[in-house]
């Protein structure tokens, strides 16, 4: 029997198989917190978050966002945002940070002449929220990144392991996502 007989049934499958796959956005909207990023979606019958609950959070992102894209690693912490005000936890209840390492530095530099910078408007959204933005000093060091070159908001640490460390000390608790 040939090896490529089945190649047929399984790229049939498999276009089958990919809208069932897909993920359906259309539940999303806009929070009230930060409405112009971080969707996010209505759960219906979800348990209800305990009565005085605060959060401290810290959200380590390394993965740089697409050309021309929002970094999904930084959108998290909107999204969380978002999700909590929904639920009902007092804003300053929520007390987040993002710590940014590895390629991911570039997605929060000032823009060059002519150019924008898609993240620009949610690091802003962000800083006027409360959330400490850190970009690690060793990071920004091997990529020739300078603190003047960082957008408004964004701190540089003297490095990602010692802004986590540091934030941990502080009572913050890694989000996993």
């Amino acid at each position: 029997m040939s090896l490529l007989r089945p190649l047929p049934l399984i790229a049939a499958l498999a276009l089958f198989a990919a809208p069932a796959l897909a993920q359906d956005m259309s539940r999303f909207g806009p929070g009230t917190a930060i409405p112009d990023y971080g969707q996010i979606a209505p759960v219906p019958g979800a348990d209800p978050l305990p009565e005085g609950v605060e959060f401290k959070i810290v959200f380590d992102v390394s993965k740089a966002a697409d050309e021309g894209a929002l970094n999904k690693g930084v959108e998290s912490a909107a999204r969380f945002l978002n999700l909590q005000v929904a639920a009902g936890v007092p804003e300053e209840n929520i007390k987040l940070a993002i710590v940014v390492h590895g390629p991911a530095v570039r997605d929060l530099l000032k823009p060059a002449d002519g150019q924008t910078n898609p993240n620009a408007g949610l690091v802003a959204a962000l800083a006027a929220h409360g959330v400490r933005i850190y970009v690690c000093g060793q990071s920004a060091a091997a990529f020739g990144i300078d603190k003047e070159d960082l957008l408004p908001g964004v701190n540089l640490a003297l490095s990602a392991m010692t802004e986590h460390a540091l934030l941990q000390q502080e009572g913050y608790t890694l989000n996993p996502f």
